[in-house]
């Protein structure tokens, strides 16, 4: 067999891995939105208003719990997951600078305090609107610890 052909096949097989990887993402992101109640959110561990460090994702709402799982993974475990009585929120503010290329359009970033470590949150306002109607409405005997 000449050397093109082990070539072209290696190619082909490169292209195959890559197209079911990406279906992968796909149907991943797909069955996570499924239960409701998932939305576009970026987060960053980091304080100030920088590019380096914000990590795409997708936030689901639980009972108990907010489950953010990366964009570009293939697990199925959440990365961060934020306890109704344990987020509090710091203010919002406009992206700064480049930032504005390191999160998605028309996002706002609010500051955050949590167990799991992650600083800022960056998410639409109808999704920031969603998430201090879900940390205020927790169930009668829990505290609520969020301020705008």
């Amino acid at each position: 067999m000449p050397l093109w052909w082990w070539l072209v096949d290696s190619l082909l097989l490169i292209v195959i891995i890559l197209v079911l990887l990406l279906a992968g993402l796909l149907v991943r992101r797909r069955l996570l939105a499924r239960s409701g109640g998932a939305f576009d959110m970026s987060v960053t561990r980091g304080t100030e208003p920088q590019v380096k460090g914000w990590m795409h994702g997708l936030a689901v709402y639980g009972d108990t719990e907010l489950a953010w799982f990366r964009t570009f993974s293939l697990s199925w475990r959440p990365r961060y997951q934020f306890t109704r009585g344990d987020v509090r929120i710091d203010g919002r503010r406009e992206p700064i600078g480049h930032e504005v290329h390191a999160i998605h359009a028309g996002h706002l970033i609010v500051g955050t305090e949590n167990a799991s470590g992650v600083r800022q949150f960056a998410m639409s306002p109808n999704a920031l609107t969603g998430l201090l109607s879900w940390l205020e409405s927790s169930p009668p005997g829990q505290r609520v610890n969020n301020v705008l």
